[in-house]
Order: C-alpha cells, then structure tokens, then sequence
C-alpha cells in the first residue's frame, strides 16, 4: 500500500449554486465545511475553494482542477444533488470519477431519512479520482454536519455512523495522508493493522 505521509492534507470544497455563485445571496456550505473541518481534524490541512454556478462542465472543471492540479486529495461537494433539472452535481461527478464509491451516498440518505422523508430525493454520489476521494455533501449546513458526523444519543455514543468515519482510512488505501480525527466529533475507523500511536 502505497504511503505517501510526507504530503499535507489538502481538502478542495466546492459549493454548486447558481444563486450563491452570482451573489445573490451568501453560500452557508463552504463556511459550514471549514468549521466543522476545523473542529473534527487533529491533522493539520489546507482548503481551496470553489464557488460554481449549477453547470455540469464548470463543476467537471473544477473537480478535475483540484484533483489532478491541486493535488487535493479530498474534495467536498455542497448543492446541486437534488432531482431538480438545474442539479448536474452527481453528473458531473460520476462524469470525472475512476471508481464509484456507491456506500458513501446510501449512508448519507439513511442518516438523512431519520429526519425527512424526501431524503430519497438526494442524490449524492461518491468517487475516487486518481488519488481524490470526492464527495457530494447535501447543501444544508445541519445536513452537512449530520452526514459527516453521524447521530448520537444524549450520552454522544454515536447511534447512526456518519460517513467521515471511514474517510480516513479511503485516503489510506488511495496512498494519501494519515488523517486523524477527534473522537468526540467524529472517530475514524481503521482496522487495528492501520492504526498508527495518536500523533504526540
């Protein structure tokens, strides 16, 4: 398995919306990405930040950009997965992708269904480009933090497991970085033959 510790994490975050994009009013995803970034990495990392209109080229464009260019080996999508004929996100994302990483959008909606049932209606999808896991997020900030970190019960035992849980250990395999997480957020999972002695 290819270990590439040497490289800094480096997350790309994209929100897909044509309204933000333009000005209309402000994008809540990227905000809401950083600080719940901030708040689950122990792993120092870096963001760059894509603001697109819902156009499957230009969020092509962009995932390629921050895949292959910018060496991100993590990119966040935020909007543009619903069934609406303006939401490409999905497309575009299948569209670049190596590999299809189908459990990461089937947990997403079952964390989502707790709450809603038009949670069917998302469409999130997840895929390895190279060396990138690229994931689409919902474009609500609580829905973001509820698919990343999962459900928990008053005592914070988590009840439904959220989807960044098994991030980690995908860049693992994929030859990127060794990210740790903090448990009280979100606890990464990796097989005790992966698990390295917390960083001092």
């Amino acid at each position: 398995m290819a270990q590439h510790h040497h490289s800094p994490l480096k997350i790309g975050l994209v929100s897909v919306s044509d309204r933000a994009s333009s000005g209309v009013y402000e994008d809540k995803g990227i905000p809401a990405l950083r600080d719940w970034l901030a708040a689950a990495l122990i792993t120092p990392f870096e963001t760059e930040v894509r603001l697109i209109p819902d156009e499957r080229s230009e969020i092509e464009e962009a995932l390629i950009d921050l895949a292959d260019r910018s060496g991100c080996q993590l990119v966040l999508t935020t909007g543009g997965t619903g069934p609406s004929p303006r939401d490409v996100t999905p497309e575009a994302t299948l569209a670049v992708g190596d590999k299809e990483m189908p459990g990461f959008g089937e947990q997403m909606r079952r964390i989502s269904l707790e709450f809603v049932p038009t949670a069917i209606l998302s469409r999130q999808v997840a895929v390895i480009r190279g060396r990138s896991l690229i994931l689409n997020l919902p474009g609500q900030p609580k829905s973001i933090k509820e698919t990343l970190e999962g459900l928990k019960d008053e005592s914070g035992k988590p009840v439904v497991p959220g989807i960044f849980a098994a991030v980690p250990y995908c860049i693992d395999l994929i030859g990127g970085p060794y990210i740790e997480t903090r448990d009280e957020v979100v606890k990464a999972f990796r097989p005790k033959s992966a698990q390295k002695p917390p960083a001092a």
